[in-house]
């Protein structure tokens, strides 16, 4: 997977922003990557990848040879095992087959890969699963449980309104909270974040997929499903994050040293009525959840040299038996990523001359 011969490479991943809710007083991390559609050459006035990766850069600063977002994480690998209770469901393999290699990454959502892990209330944990016959799922969850809007235009509209003044360097203080008047969208996120504390690991929390897919039969049936990973760790309530700056990383290494860690791969099917292609709105009231399997990992690895650091989390990549919805911000999502690896990747050289991703 790696080409352990070639000279360090950065990681190679997904995204974040860091967004500042002067309304209620706090720094908050908001998950979901840069967004832009697939291709911005069919309306001039349509978001490019690239417009949105310059405003992630002008936000959260240019760390060269680092993701645009999610800057700062660990690898991890392990396998899933699947239950049969998805099966009905899908034809993908990942259901069938009694056990899944997987690779994946946990990260902060921000931009700079020096960030102190107290800093947002926010984890995500990116997944590829390598099934037997050469397909593969790729996924990418946050803390959070829902996102704050629902299109690739309001997203741009909101990192313009964090954007730092070229005058002082800090956003401005109105933005924010304009943006958030004016978007009566967001009000469920901005109801969680109210209350949402920095965790401190991050095997304690629960991640979720937030955009919708369709889960396909051999018969062709679909269902609609949102899905999510929820800790088997004794004490998955968790503890507020300590002082410090490089703590979850440690946290994690010391966990596994004891033994596996686990999650239960929840799958829930959406109702009739429930808005599929929105991420920005909650499933309401009661739903039928399966227990598609649980997730073990077994090892971590710094992210210099991981086996995560040259995988692109992209939603799109889907085996046989998993759908995307019509839901914008996953085809956002997959050409921002493609937009910021590739920028990346022709940053290597740099990295060597970089301060370690330790600093505080």
């Amino acid at each position: 997977m790696v080409d352990h011969s070639s000279p360090p490479r950065p990681p190679l991943s997904t995204a974040s922003l860091i967004i500042r809710l002067a309304s209620i007083g706090v720094v908050v991390a908001v998950v979901a990557g840069a967004f832009a559609y697939v291709n911005g050459s069919l309306d001039p006035q349509r978001l490019r990848p690239k417009t949105l990766v310059n405003a992630l850069e002008t936000n959260n600063g240019l760390h060269p040879g680092y993701r645009r977002n999610h800057a700062k994480g660990v690898c991890v690998a392990g396998y899933f095992e699947s239950s049969p209770e998805a099966r009905q469901y899908s034809s993908a393999q990942v259901f069938s087959e009694a056990r899944t290699p997987i690779i994946g990454r946990f990260a902060l959502p921000s931009g700079n890969p020096y960030a102190p892990d107290s800093s947002v209330p926010i984890r995500s944990f990116a997944l590829q699963f390598s099934l037997a016959n050469g397909q593969q799922w790729r996924t990418g969850m946050n803390s959070m449980p829902v996102f704050p809007v629902g299109t690739p235009e309001a997203f741009f509209e909101m990192l313009k309104a964090g954007a730092p003044d070229p005058a002082t360097g800090k956003p401005n203080p109105a933005g924010m909270p304009a943006f958030f008047a004016s978007h009566p969208e967001t009000a469920p996120f901005l109801a969680w974040v109210k209350t949402a504390k920095p965790s401190a690991s991050y095997a304690t929390e629960t991640y979720n997929g937030i955009n919708a897919f369709y889960l396909v039969n051999a018969s062709g049936q679909r269902q609609a499903v949102r899905w999510g990973v929820v800790p088997q760790s004794q004490d998955a309530a968790g503890a507020t994050a300590p002082a410090g700056s490089d703590f979850l990383e440690k946290d994690l290494a010391q966990r596994l040293v004891a033994g596996p860690l686990r999650w239960q791969l929840n799958v829930t099917l959406a109702n009739p009525g429930d808005p599929v292609d929105d991420a920005s709105k909650t499933w309401a009231g009661e739903h039928k959840v399966l227990n598609a399997g649980t997730l073990v990992l077994e090892s971590s690895q710094p992210q210099m040299d991981g086996d995560c650091r040259d995988i692109n989390f992209d939603p799109l990549v889907l085996p046989s038996g998993i759908e995307a919805s019509n839901d914008p911000l996953l085809a956002a999502r997959s050409a921002a990523y493609a937009s910021s690896y590739l920028r990346r990747t022709s940053e290597v050289s740099q990295l060597h001359s970089a301060p370690q991703e330790s600093k505080p």
